[in-house]
Formats: C-alpha cells, structure tokens, sequence
C-alpha cells in the first residue's frame, strides 16, 4: 500500500502556533499530529508514504527524514506554490502506485485505513471518499420564518447533523491522468466532480471510528484531549 499525505498548508486557522511550526508538527499530547498518522498507516501496511509539503516544508523534513525509523519508506513532494488539495497529486503522479491513498496531514482518526483500500480494490471504482457522520451543535436559538414575517418554528440549541468528507480518499490512477495537470489548483471535491462527470464511479466508505479535524484551536484542543484520554485507541502498540 502506498498514500500520500497532505502536509504543505500553512494552518492559518491555528496561528499564532503555526507561525513557526507546520500544522502537521503540531504536538497532540507527546506526538506530532503527522507522527500519529505514518504510525497508523505502517500498522495498516503502507509501506510508502509521500509527505506533500510546502510551508515550513524544512521543518517537516528533518523530524521525518527517510522514514527508516518509523518503519516505511517516506518521499517528498515540494509545492513552490499552493496547488490545494488534489493539486499535489498531478505533481506527485510519476511516483505513485496504480492504486493509492490520499489524505489530510492534520486529522486524528481510529479509521481502518486497510479495511477502506480492501472496501476500494473490491469495487473496482476511480476513487473511494471516506465519510463520517458529524453533530453540529448550534448554541443559539434557531428562528423559521415565513415570507411575511410570522414565526414558524423556534427550536433552542438544536444538533444537526451531516454526513461529511474525512479528508481520507483513495483514487486508481488510470482515472485521473486525463483529469489533472501539473501545476494546476485543484482541490479533492472539484476532482471528485470531475471524475463523475466523466463517468467514473465513486464510492463512499464509512465506518464506526472517532474522527476530528485539526483545523482550528478548539479542535486541536478537543483532539490533545480526546488522544490524552484514549491513545491507545489511535496507537495500540504505544509502550
């Protein structure tokens, strides 16, 4: 297995902090939020990971180096400008496998990333989007209106909830080469649209796990909290 991480944002929703550390370094308890993740990919086979970086890109290279130490062999990407998030795979395709994983460097997550390839090769699509079911709490008093100004409805502090992207895809490479262009601004949802306008099948997985994204200061703090409290849900092998 092989996956490419998504590692070069700049993490301005978590500044001041990744003002001189890349998000992907931002420390959850004594682990690098990156660290946790190639820990969990080389426990799910993953023998190769290519680290797509840009921001503090240095940074990130020094803390990973080869691999060697970590048990898998790690190659990098440099982004010279922003390319989003499907971007960094056109600039990466001479590297990758026939059948590859895709996923954002500032997750924290229990999904069984063998199970969704195992999910993926046996459907036989162009690409596989992981999926979570997310609550959304609202803290305010929620107003349904008519047209003329009438109350109709008056619901306090609902939770809604949605089914949402992990930031976890696996695409087949064959599907893409006609999709992307090196160089070119490209994000995950407009190649998932362009795949099925092509008529390329998508598939969607999901799975019970925990899941959060790292991208704001109170997420971060959630995850340190949530990955203090259950590490070893993440990283079983922890001593």
């Amino acid at each position: 297995m092989q996956a490419m991480v998504l590692a070069g944002g700049k993490g301005t929703r978590l500044q001041p902090y990744t003002t001189v550390l890349p998000k992907p370094l931002m420390p959850v308890c004594n682990y690098p939020i990156l660290e946790i993740i190639v820990r969990q990919l080389k426990r799910a086979g993953v023998e190769e990971i290519i680290l797509a970086v840009g921001h503090l890109s240095h940074l990130v290279q020094a803390f990973f180096q080869n691999g060697e130490r970590f048990g898998v062999n790690i190659r990098y990407s440099l982004e010279d400008q922003p390319l989003g998030t499907a971007g960094p795979i056109a600039l990466a395709m001479d590297q990758l496998q026939d059948q590859f994983l895709v996923m954002n460097g500032d997750l924290l997550t229990t999904l069984n990333y063998a199970k969704m390839f195992e999910f993926h090769l046996s459907h036989g699509g162009a690409a596989t989007l992981g999926l979570y079911q997310r609550e959304v709490k609202i803290d305010f008093g929620v107003i349904e209106s008519s047209d003329n100004g009438q109350l109709q409805n008056y619901i306090e502090k609902p939770t809604y909830r949605f089914t949402v992207s992990m930031g976890v895809n696996i695409f087949h490479k064959a599907s893409l080469v006609d999709l992307i262009k090196p160089g070119q601004y490209l994000d995950i949802p407009d190649l998932m649209r362009a795949l099925k306008a092509a008529g390329r099948q998508v598939y969607c997985y999901s799975e019970s796990c925990l899941w959060l994204d790292i991208g704001r200061v109170d997420d971060y703090q959630q995850a340190s909290a949530v990955f203090e409290a259950s590490s070893r849900l993440f990283l079983p092998d922890l001593p």
